[in-house]
């Protein structure tokens, strides 16, 4: 029998407020909605994709901030959500202290990697929801992924801080995870109504060249409503705009990681 590991996907960018969360989220659930077995990992301690996934953070005993700490097992702080073929890691609050004490361990940027290793062969596809910093916690993302995806939203500045990212991506492949690869650069928030979004989304191809998604992901209350429901945009509104471009984008994931 073959066993099929599953491909480690790091949505990245030490920018906040570009989409990061809601990409993990939707690609995550657009994958399990496309039969794949998902789990979603949430390395940010904001915690918003375990709340944007209507989990109530209060009642966990054991999360991310456990596993990352070595006193709890992966598997075991795993949850389902409300979707089928969709699992989620969560976290809470707490990582952040938590991410203060790693920096002590051993093998403190190996934590993550060795987590997911555990569990590899029990999904098709792990998501990695990484916190919008260049922390511990997201080089540990990267340490533990097969491939990053960078979400740039197409407004004034989109490119700044994306030439440290990169470097802190070469440093990582070079140092700990040769294989680690950018699968793509996923344009956010691209409002078609302004010249603005168009000039930035044509920098971002220049820079970027074939690397950039064919999908941009339109700016779209839809999206913005989602997470205070508790659910993914698919599940919110599975017409908008905002939810088709997620699909896309999904297939267009499939299509890069089947290479």
């Amino acid at each position: 029998m073959i066993v099929v590991m599953a491909k480690v996907i790091c949505i990245t960018n030490q920018k906040g407020g570009v989409g990061k969360t809601t990409t993990s989220v939707s690609l995550a659930y657009f994958l399990a909605k496309d039969k794949f077995r998902v789990l979603l990992v949430d390395v940010d301690p904001q915690g918003n994709a375990s709340s944007g996934l209507g989990l109530d953070k209060t009642g966990l005993e054991t999360s991310m901030t456990e596993v990352m700490l070595g006193v709890a097992k992966f598997k075991d702080i795993i949850v389902r959500t409300a979707f089928k073929n969709f699992d989620l890691a969560p976290t809470t609050p707490q990582l952040a202290n938590a991410e203060v004490e790693m920096a002590g361990m051993k093998q403190k940027f190996a934590v993550l990697k060795k987590a997911v290793a555990s569990v590899a062969d029990d999904y098709d596809y792990i998501i990695i929801d990484s916190p919008p910093s260049l922390s511990l916690l997201t080089v540990n993302g990267m340490i533990a992924a097969d491939y990053l995806v960078l979400p740039v939203q197409t407004e004034f500045y989109a490119l700044e801080g994306v030439a440290q990212l990169l470097e802190s991506m070469a440093m990582v492949k070079k140092a700990m995870n040769p294989s680690l690869k950018l699968l793509g650069v996923l344009a956010t928030m691209y409002d078609k109504r302004t010249s603005l979004s168009a000039e930035v989304l044509a920098e971002v191809r220049k820079y970027f060249k074939e690397k950039v998604f064919r999908t941009s992901i339109p700016r779209n209350v839809r999206v913005a409503e989602a997470p205070s429901h508790g659910v993914p945009v698919g599940a919110y509104d599975k017409f908008s705009k905002g939810a088709k471009a997620y699909k896309d984008f999904a297939r267009e994931v499939e299509e890069r990681t089947e290479r």
